[in-house]
């Protein structure tokens, strides 16, 4: 069994997504009432492509584009900003991706969190999380990411190890990581996450271990293990490498005993969090998240709407430059509406990967049904040690979590599965 099958970290996939005649967001407003809901900016831009890397992002965009791209959300925000006043709309959350969100300028960053702070409403105590990489941290945009709140600052390591980084194609030197992180930890955010990957061709598990030793000399309060996926559209996929699962899967269980052995609970496949640290619940699948700029992603009840998907250098730039010339960014024209056993596939699957599992009763009081007997395949995985049952919720056993992308996978309805057939298809054509 190859446990690596499709990285689950939403459903439906966006190629899974179509175009949409005639829905505008003025219809759906009633979603983001009152408060806690999400916000996320992607900011698309890097300096290199990972060989790994999928991800809606292109490289060798200059200051000025970057400042034309800035415009155009803040041209977005204000169109949204004028259907949110009479809804009194709040955000619990603002998330900033990429792409690396570090790649602007500290005059850009500190113009975006301004925009961001005047067109939309961010509650007291509301968490506000970004990403960067080791190249794009200095003292001066650290200062920016303080000033703006920033209470949870991630960055992807991925290895300590400098061939690991070069057969990642990743750009930045195990130096230039360390520096960056304690930098990073220098100014005292509340919450620092550091990112590693497993499954690399030529990595072991003795060379995993020794990066994630390295990381927790620095303290951070959170790692993501992730394996090494390799899709189409990834540089890397192009040279014909493929990684070994059973490798991965050995690199997998090793790693994830010692960061627990290591005072860190596991919540997930890949999240692993200081035991210190309080555990909340928090329900997912069905939180209403608005996405600004181009590739982002927003839910609203059952309707989810993005950009086209797009991963080749030309796709992404054609997104972005439609992105730039739109001139009603209410219009939502690329997405999908769930039908209800759609949504019960969404609960299913973003509960059960996650601590602390998949709520019974809370199943039943959505759909009215029984989830065991919605999805029989529930009990059969119990019966194979991979499910437990524990305080009214179905949760994964270690065994299971090993297999969580497995899981999911098996989780996704056909009509799912032919759309994304259906754009790989097209994609190979192209």
């Amino acid at each position: 069994m190859n446990p690596y099958i499709q990285y689950m970290y939403s459903y439906p996939h966006k190629t899974a997504y179509r175009p949409l005649p005639g829905v505008f967001l003025k219809d759906y407003m009633s979603f983001l009432e009152g408060q806690g809901h999400g916000l996320y900016l992607h900011l698309p831009f890097c300096r290199t492509k990972c060989g790994y890397c999928n991800l809606f992002s292109v490289t060798g965009q200059k200051s000025g584009q970057i400042d034309r791209y800035l415009e155009a959300v803040e041209r977005q925000s204000r169109q949204y900003q004028e259907l949110l006043r009479p809804r009194q709309t709040t955000f619990s959350d603002l998330v900033i991706g990429g792409g690396t969100p570090l790649l602007l300028t500290d005059k850009q960053l500190e113009h975006m969190f301004c925009m961001l702070k005047e067109l939309f409403v961010l509650e007291t105590g509301a968490q506000i999380v970004t990403e960067t990489s080791p190249n794009e941290t200095t003292r001066e945009k650290l200062e920016v990411l303080r000033q703006a709140g920033v209470t949870r600052i991630s960055m992807g390591v991925q290895s300590f190890i400098e061939e690991e980084l070069c057969t990642l194609r990743r750009r930045h030197s195990p130096g230039q990581a360390r520096k960056s992180l304690a930098l990073i930890k220098e100014h005292g955010f509340p919450c620092v996450n550091v990112d590693f990957i497993y499954g690399i061709p030529g990595q072991t598990v003795e060379s995993l271990l020794a990066s994630l030793k390295e990381a927790l000399t620095f303290e951070p309060e959170e790692l993501f293990l992730y394996p090494l996926y390799i899709k189409h559209g990834a540089g890397l996929a192009g040279e014909g490498v493929v990684p070994d699962p059973e490798s991965a899967l050995l690199q997998y269980r090793e790693a994830s005993a010692y960061l627990r052995a290591s005072g860190f609970r596991q919540d997930s496949m890949r999240r692993f969090v200081k035991s210190s640290r309080p555990r909340t619940y928090t329900e997912c699948g069905f939180g209403t998240s608005l996405a600004l700029g181009c590739g982002g992603r927003s839910y609203l009840g059952n309707l989810h709407f993005c950009s086209p998907y797009a991963i080749t250098r030309e796709g992404c730039l054609t997104q972005l430059h439609a992105f730039l010339q739109t001139r009603d960014y209410t219009k939502i024209t690329h997405g999908i509406f769930l039908n209800q056993e759609e949504e019960k596939r969404r609960m299913v699957i973003r509960h059960l990967l996650i601590y602390p599992g998949l709520s019974i009763s809370g199943y039943e009081g959505r759909f009215g049904s029984r989830a065991r007997e919605d999805f029989p395949v529930l009990k059969e995985w119990e019966d194979m040690g991979f499910v437990t049952l524990e305080d009214g919720y179905l949760a994964l056993t270690k065994s299971g979590l090993a297999l969580s992308d497995w899981l999911g996978s098996a989780l996704m309805s056909e009509a799912v599965r032919d759309k994304m057939k259906e754009w790989e298809q097209m994609y190979e054509r192209a």
